[in-house]
């Protein structure tokens, strides 16, 4: 076994060394792992090493290739590069546990340094290098790096298993939120689902494309009312009931009135607002109805927006019903934009307000549907917003001239459906 490298005993071994030892022990436990993040715990488990035992303290975590990454510095960190060298292992003497500690000289000056892996049962999450000049690491103080990195590596065993939950959750939620139905070929669509915040596990935005007959499409926006599981699975329902009313090719407004009255007669459902946009490309014609919600924006070509002037029915497990639908010429220069309120609201600032910002951004002229969210996305700082973030947009697909398709499609209005300009 190679012998240790200047280690003083001093009055380690007496009553102080221990008490200190005991007191340094209970400081770490309040100070590393204060979340549950990984690179925080590291910054921690540092700081606090350079603050008590060493002058500088280094924190490299093992990649999934396996190479060390440095991820958090402490203290004099010149005297890092200093100390750097290979190390021969010895064994520290608080129960025999493996350290690597070794000493150099910079600029005259002895180098000391103690070098610790972050053990988790067999699995080793990294190691955390302590390192001192002049004089070297009692007894004692190794066995304060070695408890606080004991210490760390179990927080970040917590920080990589809730970093692996919510990544399955948040795959889990993208592929409820981001694989809608596919529209008619004749309508071009881009969406953006954006969970509030990096700890946002699920919730209850959502939209969704469904094909109806003669070409047409319709686009839906929803928003559960509240957050979590609970949320989620409420809009897991109201989307599945959705689909079902839509089968029907009742018009948007008809379709909230049966989804209303459906959600009504479930006690434990959830209330939820929805913007339902039902477009015939062929026709040159979108129909709207909304229950609660927010109105969409239309861009123009040259990347300006208005507002759609619609009326604002009750959300959705009400059972009050009332819903009226407007009806829009739309066309293939344009860009409808639904989305959930977490795009635009801020706290304390009224919605008009938060609208009117929306309105004001200009994406470049000629955008596609993607740039077109894009610019949204970038424009209201929408990753950073404050609740989570569902927006859909879509054009139609202009047809050549002589294409049949161009015709208007023949079919009837339907009984008490508004016109267009309403």
């Amino acid at each position: 076994m190679p012998e240790r490298v200047g280690r003083p005993t001093g009055p380690a071994g007496g009553p102080e060394g221990l008490w200190a030892r005991v007191r340094a022990a209970e400081a770490a436990v309040g100070q590393i792992g204060t979340t549950l993040d990984a690179v925080t715990t590291c910054q921690e488990l540092a700081g606090f090493l350079s603050r008590n035992v060493c002058d500088a303290a280094a924190v490299d975590l093992l990649t999934e290739d396996g190479a060390p990454h440095r991820v958090a510095t402490a203290g004099a960190v010149g005297l890092l590069t200093a100390g750097a060298g290979t190390s021969p292992s010895v064994w520290a003497s608080d129960g025999g546990h493996p350290l690597s500690e070794w000493a150099t000289v910079a600029g005259g000056v002895p180098i000391h340094v103690l070098s610790v892996p972050l053990p988790d049962g067999d699995r080793v999450h990294g190691t955390v290098t302590a390192v001192r000049a002049r004089v070297g690491f009692g007894d004692h103080e190794a066995a304060t790096v070695h408890f606080t990195a004991r210490l760390a590596a179990v927080h970040l065993r917590h920080a990589r298993e809730l970093a692996a939950t919510e990544n399955t959750v948040s795959h889990l939620q993208r592929a409820l939120v981001a694989e809608p139905g596919r529209p008619h070929p004749n309508l071009e669509v881009a969406g953006r689902y954006l969970p509030a915040g990096p700890r946002a596990l699920v919730g209850g935005d959502w939209f969704e494309t469904i094909r109806l007959h003669y070409g047409r499409t319709l686009l839906v926006v929803g928003d559960v009312m509240g957050h979590g599981l609970d949320a989620a699975v409420d809009m897991n329902a109201y989307r599945s009931t959705l689909r079902d009313v839509a089968s029907t090719d009742l018009a948007p407004h008809r379709v909230l009135r049966r989804l209303d009255a459906l959600a009504a007669e479930d006690a434990a459902r959830r209330p939820a607002t929805c913007l339902l946009v039902r477009v015939d490309p062929a026709r040159g014609v979108a129909m709207f109805a909304g229950a609660g919600h927010l109105p969409p924006a239309v861009f123009g070509a040259d990347g300006s927006a208005s507002l759609v002037d619609l009326p604002v029915g009750p959300p959705l497990g009400t059972g009050v019903g009332g819903y009226e639908a407007v009806t829009r010429a739309i066309t293939p220069q344009e860009t409808l934009l639904m989305f959930t309120d977490g795009l635009v609201e801020r706290r304390g600032e009224d919605i008009d307000v938060s609208l009117a910002r929306l309105v004001g951004v200009r994406p470049p002229v000629g955008a596609g549907v993607d740039a077109v969210v894009d610019a949204v996305v970038a424009g209201l700082d929408a990753r950073h917003a404050e609740d989570d973030v569902a927006v859909l947009a879509a054009r139609a697909r202009p047809r050549p001239p002589t294409d049949p398709g161009a015709v208007a499609s023949g079919m009837p209005r339907e009984a008490g459906e508004p016109t267009v300009g309403r």
